[in-house]
C-alpha cells in the first residue's frame, strides 16, 4: 500500500480523529452500548466515559459526511436504514444533486434512484435521490448536537475526563459547530428551508421549520463566530478543520446571499475569500492534477479534506465513487485509474463542458495519458471508442457508456502516476476536497465583478490568470503557453466558464448556475428538459424556475406537522 512515510504523515499523526477508521468507529459507536434513537442521535455513558470516546464521536461527526456505515465499503450495517448504502453517502448523493442536473454530466444509472429525473430536470417529492443528502445532512446536524450536548465543562466533570480534554475540548466544539453550520449551509442551498434542531432542544423533540432567511442567519451568526474560536491556520491536523474553513464557508455563503435571501454581500464576500488567499497559508498546488491523486494528502491547496482510504477508510459514496462511476474496467489498459478493472462506467461528460476547453485539448491520446502535451492541463477526458454527442440521431436516450466522452480527473494513483499496489486497490485513497483555495480566488474576482466595494478589475484579472498559470503550467508554474486572458475577455460570463473548467465534479456546478441566472432558463445542454429520453428531445430546453430549489422528501411530512413543502412542490 502507501510507503511508510506517508502513512505516518497522513495517518498516525491524526491521533485517529480524522482517519475515521472503522475499527474506531466501531469501538467507540458500535461496541460501547450506543442507542440509536429516532433522530439518529447516539446515547450512552460508556461512549463518553474516556476521552478516546468523545474523539471517536467528533471523528463520526467528520465521517457521517463521506463515511457509509460502520463496516466500510459496502459491508452491511449503513447508517440509513432502507437505503443502497452506497447511493446512502452524503458526498454521492451531493454529487448528484449539484452535477447531474447540470451541463456536466450525464448518469445513465441509477435510474431507480431518480437519477434520470435529474438527468431531465423533472424530480418531484417523490424522487428517491433527493432524499439522500436531505437525511445525511440532519444525521450529520444530529451528531454534532450530541457531541455538543454530552461535552460541556459539566458533563465532562461529572465523567472524570475534563482534565485530560479541557485543553482541546473548545477546539472539539467548535469543530462539531462548524460541521454543523455547515450542514445547514447546504440545507439552504438545496431545499431553502427546513427543520432546525440544535442541542439546546431535548431529544426526541419534534423541531419546528424555519425560513431559507433564518437558516441563512444562523450560518452567518455561527461561522462568523467560528472564525476566533477554530484553530489558526495550519495548527490542527491533517482533515480536521481550522478557521481558514470557516473564512471559506462565509466566502461562499455571502457569495451566494442574493440568490439564497436577495442581499447583497459581495463585499463580504470578497473579503473573506482574500483572507483565504492571503493569510489561510494553503498556496495553490504547483499542479492542477496532484488534487486529485492518491496520496493528494502532501497537496498544499486543500483547505478540507475528507479523508479517504484503501484499508482504512473505505466508503463507496466518495471519491472511490467519483474514480469508478466515471471511468470503466477497459480504460485501465490506457490510463492506470488506480482500481484496476473495476469501473463501472455509469456516467459520461456532456458536450457543454467538453467545449468549455479548446478544441485541442479535448482528445485523449495513448501516448499522452496525462495531458502533459496539452495546453491546459484541466482537460481531462478520455476519448477513444467513445463518441462526443450523449446521444444518438434517431433514438431514444441510451444509457450507453460511449456515448460521451468519459472524465479521468480521479485518478487512485499517486503524483509520480503510481499505482498504491499492482493492478490497483479495491477502494480508493483520494482524499475529497471540500474545500481548496482556487476556489477562493475564483470567488473573490466574481465578488468584484458583481461589485464589491473593496478590490479592483485588475485584482480580478490577477486572480483569474493566476488560476489559468497553474492550469496551463506557466508562469510561475512552467514554461507551458499562456493561457492568460486579457481585461477586455474578463466579465462573468468567463467566470462561469472557468469555473467549469477548474472546479468540475467538485459539487458546485449546480449552485454556480442557479447564482449567475443560468440553471433554469437562458443557457442549454444536453437533455434538459427532456421529455423522459424520447426520440428527438437531446437540444436542451427551459424549464421551470421552481427547480431551483429541491423539494423536501414527502416522507418528512409524516412524521413532522410543522413543516410546509416548497411552494411549487405542494399538491
Amino acid at each position: 500500500m502507501k510507503n511508510q512515510k506517508t502513512m505516518k504523515t497522513k495517518y498516525f499523526k491524526l491521533a485517529s480523529i480524522c482517519l475515521v477508521s472503522l475499527f474506531l468507529l466501531s469501538s467507540c459507536l458500535g461496541d460501547l452500548d450506543t442507542l440509536p434513537l429516532d433522530d439518529n442521535e447516539l446515547v450512552g455513558e460508556k461512549v463518553y466515559s474516556t476521552p478516546e470516546g468523545y474523539i471517536g464521536v467528533l471523528a463520526k461527526c467528520y465521517a457521517s459526511l463521506i463515511q457509509t456505515g460502520q463496516k466500510g465499503g459496502d459491508g452491511g450495517n449503513g447508517d440509513v436504514p432502507g437505503i443502497d448504502e452506497g447511493y446512502s453517502g452524503y458526498t454521492r448523493a451531493l454529487f448528484y444533486l449539484q452535477e447531474a442536473c447540470t451541463d456536466e454530466i450525464v448518469f445513465h444509472s441509477g435510474g431507480s434512484h431518480g437519477s434520470l429525473s435529474l438527468l431531465y430536470m423533472n424530480w418531484d417529492p417523490s424522487t428517491k435521490i433527493i432524499c439522500y443528502s436531505y437525511y445525511r445532512l440532519y444525521m450529520a446536524i444530529n451528531y454534532c448536537n450530541e457531541f455538543l450536548r454530552e461535552s460541556t465543562e459539566g458533563k465532562l466533570k461529572d465523567r472524570g475526563v475534563y482534565d485530560a480534554l479541557q485543553a482541546e475540548m473548545p477546539y472539539y466544539r467548535a469543530e462539531a459547530r462548524f460541521i454543523r453550520a455547515y450542514c445547514y449551509s447546504m440545507i439552504c442551498d438545496l431545499y431553502g428551508s427546513g427543520p432546525f434542531i440544535d442541542e439546546t432542544m431535548d431529544v426526541g423533540t419534534i423541531p419546528h421549520q424555519k425560513t431559507r432567511q433564518e437558516i441563512y442567519d444562523y450560518v452567518i451568526s455561527e461561522t462568523e463566530e467560528l472564525t476566533t474560536l477554530l484553530k489558526e491556520p495550519k495548527r490542527n491536523e491533517y482533515g480536521r478543520v481550522d478557521r481558514v474553513s470557516a473564512w471559506f464557508l462565509l466566502a461562499r455563503v455571502y457569495l451566494n446571499a442574493e440568490t439564497w435571501v436577495g442581499k447583497n454581500e459581495y463585499t463580504n464576500a470578497y473579503k473573506y475569500a482574500k483572507k483565504v488567499i492571503t493569510e489561510g497559508n494553503y498556496p495553490l498546488a504547483s499542479d492542477y492534477r496532484h488534487i486529485f491523486l492518491a496520496d493528494n494528502n502532501t497537496c498544499s491547496e486543500i483547505i478540507w479534506p475528507l479523508v479517504q482510504d484503501a484499508d482504512y477508510a473505505q466508503s463507496s459514496a466518495g471519491t472511490n465513487f467519483l474514480i469508478k462511476a466515471l471511468m470503466n474496467g477497459p480504460m485501465d489498459s490506457y490510463v492506470k485509474t488506480g482500481v484496476g478493472s473495476r469501473g463501472w462506467g455509469n456516467a459520461r461528460v456532456k458536450v457543454a463542458l467538453v467545449d468549455k476547453f479548446d478544441e485541442a485539448d479535448q482528445t485523449f491520446y495513448e501516448n499522452d495519458p496525462w495531458g502533459d502535451n496539452k495546453k491546459d492541463k484541466r482537460a481531462q477526458f478520455f476519448t477513444i471508442g467513445h463518441t462526443k454527442e450523449t446521444w444518438v440521431e434517431g433514438k431514444a436516450f441510451q444509457k450507453t457508456f460511449e456515448n460521451g466522452y468519459a472524465c479521468i480527473k480521479w485518478r487512485n494513483v499517486t503524483r509520480d502516476r503510481k499505482e498504491l499496489v499492482d493492478g490497483g486497490t479495491k477502494y480508493s485513497s483520494v482524499d475529497l476536497p471540500m474545500f481548496r483555495t482556487a476556489d477562493a480566488y475564483l470567488m473573490a474576482a466574481e465578488a468584484i465583478l458583481r461589485g464589491a466595494a473593496e478590490g479592483t478589475r485588475a485584482e480580478a484579472l490577477g486572480y483569474v490568470n493566476e488560476i489559468r498559470d497553474r492550469a496551463y503550467m506557466s508562469g510561475n508554474y512552467g514554461d507551458g503557453v499562456s493561457g492568460r486572458i486579457t481585461d477586455g475577455q474578463l466579465n462573468l460570463d468567463f467566470i462561469l466558464d472557468e469555473r467549469a473548467r477548474e472546479m468540475n465534479m467538485e459539487l458546485v456546478r449546480r449552485t454556480d448556475l442557479i447564482r449567475f441566472g443560468k440553471f433554469t432558463k437562458g443557457y442549454n445542454w444536453d437533455w434538459k428538459g427532456s421529455s423522459d429520453g424520447e426520440v428527438g428531445t437531446y437540444v436542451g430546453k427551459d424549464v421551470n424556475d421552481k427547480y431551483k430549489l429541491y423539494p423536501i422528501p414527502q416522507d418528512e411530512f409524516t412524521t413532522n406537522p410543522y413543516l410546509t413543502q416548497n411552494p411549487d412542490y405542494q399538491k
